[in-house]
């Protein structure tokens, strides 16, 4: 499990029709701020601030289609054009459990070339790497290459 130290960021947020909003740099408009969107946008600034992932290299919520059902994952980090780290974000009081594991696996099922696969709730994190068909619990996100 990695423990992460989120940095300090100065969030955009402001409230539209009463609702919260939070202004997402990578998808450059204004999002509900629900708790799961919360994980996410900590998320992102912990890849960018302190792994240094660039911001151009990132889709959030991205249409993927798996066994015909249209879901969207989280969030996709791309090296070389190829997805290459697949992170799914859940809210802080839901357990990154089986479940929540399978539904990461599936998508990989679907984009095989990515070399990582995370899953987090923001209190925990857990990320594996693929190599060779097997999965390796890692400590800490790979460096930017």
């Amino acid at each position: 499990m990695i423990h992460l130290e989120y940095p300090k960021y100065n969030f955009t947020i402001q409230l539209q029709a009463g609702k919260e909003m939070i202004f997402d740099p990578i998808r450059k408009k204004y999002v509900r701020l629900t708790p799961e969107e919360w994980v996410r946008q900590n998320l992102l600034q912990y890849l960018m601030q302190v792994k240094q992932y660039p911001g151009s290299m990132m889709a959030i919520e991205k249409a993927i289609s798996v066994n015909g059902v249209n879901r969207r994952f989280d969030i996709v980090i791309y090296q070389q054009e190829q997805p290459w780290l697949l992170i799914e974000c859940k809210e802080p009081d839901q357990a990154l459990n089986a479940l929540v594991a399978q539904q990461m696996l599936s998508y990989k099922s679907v984009l095989p070339s990515v070399n990582y696969l995370c899953i987090s709730n923001g209190n925990d994190t857990l990320l594996w790497k693929i190599h060779q068909g097997n999965t390796e619990a890692q400590n800490v996100f790979p460096d930017w290459i």
